[in-house]
């Protein structure tokens, strides 16, 4: 073979290295995530690295936003369109998913019944391609009203979301939280103490919350996350129950309803927005 012919393959078959050895490299699994509060995906992040992922490097997350739950059909269908490798979201989301398809894996965030929301047939052992991280929210409501007893004693009808009433406990919900800010400027508007089920409301100029950390809850789906990820199947993961709560107090709030808190709560809450 004659030297400049030599010269040519050779470069033709460097030219073709780098292509072959991008084709060859694995490609990264993407993630869907569905929530109403983009923020979080910052706790979400923090238990996919806890796994042993992390974001850009050897996992990517597609974000979309599940306030609007008329459109979480149509996003799920995107997701699922884009081939992701699990999808992540509150309870309508999970629901839609879970419609939508029996082989991606789903890990759901939610604050209601697992089993009675038709998620999975059983906590210990959910089966199917589902599970996911619950904040039982409902079993703590009988400590939420004895807070409320605490900052109105004489109250003689505590409320969910009515009129005419001397305290207000919110429930939970993705319609609920959707409209945090307008509940928190009516509850504020009508000087009605009210506590909430989670710390975004007392954030948004609310009174007082107490529940399960949301952002742990996130960081814990972020974990099963990375589980499935490595190749764990969903329907073995039992549903994992909370284990950090918190009491978060909103002085400033107090102060404009010209509601005291009781210096026993002040010691209990976990956090004090002044």
């Amino acid at each position: 073979m004659k030297r400049r012919d030599f010269i040519t393959l050779l470069g033709g078959a460097a030219a073709g290295w780098p292509l072959a050895a991008r084709a060859q490299q694995p490609t990264m699994p993407v993630v869907g995530f569905l929530a109403s509060q983009p923020h979080y995906m910052t706790a979400f992040r923090q238990g996919l690295k806890e796994a042993g992922f992390t974001e850009g490097q050897d996992v990517a997350i597609e974000y979309r936003s599940a306030e609007d739950q008329t459109r979480v059909p149509l996003l799920v269908a995107d997701l699922l369109h884009r081939q992701v490798a699990l999808i992540v979201g509150n309870t309508p989301s999970a629901l839609a998913a879970k419609a939508a398809t029996a082989t991606v894996p789903i890990v759901f965030a939610t604050g209601g019944d697992p089993v009675r929301d038709g998620l999975v047939a059983n906590l210990n052992r959910p089966g199917g391609n589902v599970t996911g991280v619950s904040f039982i929210t409902v079993e703590l409501g009988a400590k939420r009203f004895g807070f409320l007893r605490e900052l109105r004693p004489g109250a003689a009808r505590i409320a969910l979301v009515q009129r005419g009433v001397g305290a207000l406990h919110v429930g939970v919900g993705t319609f609920l939280g959707s409209q945090r800010e307008q509940i928190v400027a009516l509850a504020a508007r009508h000087r009605i103490p009210a506590i909430y089920v989670l710390r975004d409301y007392v954030a948004a100029g609310g009174l007082m919350s107490y529940g399960a950390s949301a952002t742990d809850v996130y960081r814990q789906a972020g974990i099963y996350a990375g589980r499935i990820l490595k190749g764990e199947k969903p329907g073995d993961l039992p549903v994992m129950l909370p284990t950090k709560f918190e009491l978060v107090v909103n002085v400033k709030t107090a102060n404009a309803l010209g509601i005291e808190i009781p210096d026993k709560l002040l010691a209990l809450a976990d956090e004090v927005i002044e």
